[in-house]
């Protein structure tokens, strides 16, 4: 372990994080982690734990730990994205070259409608850019 932790610890969860503010210079020279928070990221609230009340520092720590953490899932997304891009594509090759009749039988028809679902709302959102694009083009 590093000599100098972090001042805060953030426990990921799904939504966001708990909070800990990290405490090395007690008398016992164990690592102390105090719950200050729960942060919610998805819709940016922080609650602070129990009757605490958060200083500038503690908000400030926790403001750039949102920003950070929503930074990555949006490159995480996009990776997930690319990622099944390239899944359609393998998927595509084993239908072709190696798919018995009966997993074509068992995996045709949901595939079918999952293309079916992504392409409609594809099309959908490049013909609401495409108006948009338009639109804004028309009022310069």
């Amino acid at each position: 372990m590093s000599a100098a932790l972090p001042d805060y610890y953030f426990r990921v969860r799904e939504n966001g994080a708990f909070v800990y503010r990290v405490d090395t210079q007690n008398r016992h020279r164990r690592i102390e982690m105090d719950q200050i928070a729960v942060v919610n990221i998805r819709n940016g609230e922080v609650k602070p734990h129990g009757d605490r009340s958060l200083t500038a520092d503690d908000r400030a720590a926790i403001d750039s730990w949102m920003e950070e953490r929503r930074a990555l899932l949006a490159r995480r997304d996009m990776d997930d994205i690319h990622r099944a891009i390239d899944y359609l594509n393998m998927t595509a090759h084993w239908v072709q070259s190696k798919a018995s009749d009966d997993q074509l039988e068992e995996v045709t028809d949901a595939l079918l409608l999952a293309m079916h679902d992504l392409r409609s709302v594809l099309v959908r959102k490049k013909s609401d850019r495409l108006l948009k694009r338009d639109a804004d083009g028309a009022s310069d």
